[in-house]
């Protein structure tokens, strides 16, 4: 098959709704949005702390969150296998080659995306808005939600940032997954998958996908900043 049958087909399948093209479409948010909904209130908190407090080993702390960014999904896959396995410490929960263990790999990858875009947002903010919030009588969760407000397009590119990165993850999906046909098969699984077999245009037709999810987040947050700034300009 020529590179301009496979991209033929591949539309042929986005608009002629294929079942099973779109099934892998919605595991894929399905399980990226809980693993993201599920990481993001601890990690938005985290990150506020660490950027907000003074305590022993803060930097240590830091040099971990950033390092954690480039660890490797399939090395997460790894080590949940482990876990998930008949024979790990919680094998008991029968979450391994199902939606609950993606969901689980989902959130530990988004943990340190969320909470590094946080504390980088949060440290960048003027030290005198928390303490004038302090003067004004108000108590530690009103000055983070405060400070958190006025991070917020951080806080919204750390989500978005997020996002892409458990649903554009493949090792950790293929590894927990087991790449289920209508279970755990995912866009990116189904177009190794596809890849492999030869079979192109499914997978051009699923990386059309991933390429219009990104532009319209992306065109989402510009679209916010740029309402913000031209409230601001009007002021």
């Amino acid at each position: 098959m020529t590179i301009g049958a496979a991209v033929h087909d591949a539309f042929g399948l986005l608009f002629a709704g294929d079942g099973t093209l779109w099934q892998i479409i919605w595991v894929s948010l399905k399980t990226s949005l809980i693993g993201l909904g599920l990481a993001s209130a601890p990690a938005v908190v985290l990150g506020y702390l660490i950027a907000s407090q003074s305590f022993r080993g803060r930097r240590l702390v830091i040099w971990l969150v950033q390092a954690a960014l480039s660890l490797p999904t399939v090395l997460i896959g790894l080590l949940l296998y482990l876990l998930l396995s008949r024979q790990g410490a919680l094998g008991s929960w029968h979450w391994l080659f199902s939606q609950s263990g993606i969901i689980l790999g989902q959130a530990i990858i988004a943990l340190p995306v969320l909470i590094a875009f946080t504390l980088s947002a949060v440290q960048a903010v003027d030290p005198r808005l928390a303490e004038t919030a302090f003067t004004l009588g108000a108590n530690r969760w009103r000055i983070m939600l405060t400070v958190l407000h006025e991070v917020r397009f951080g806080v919204f590119a750390a989500l978005i940032n997020g996002f892409g990165r458990v649903l554009s993850e493949v090792g950790c999906a293929m590894m927990v997954g087991g790449n289920i046909a209508g279970e755990t098969r995912t866009i990116t699984t189904a177009i190794a998958l596809e890849t492999s077999k030869g079979e192109f245009a499914q997978g051009i037709a699923l990386g059309v996908v991933l390429i219009s999810l990104a532009l319209l987040m992306n065109a989402v947050l510009l679209l916010l900043q740029g309402d913000t700034h031209n409230a601001g300009r009007l002021r």
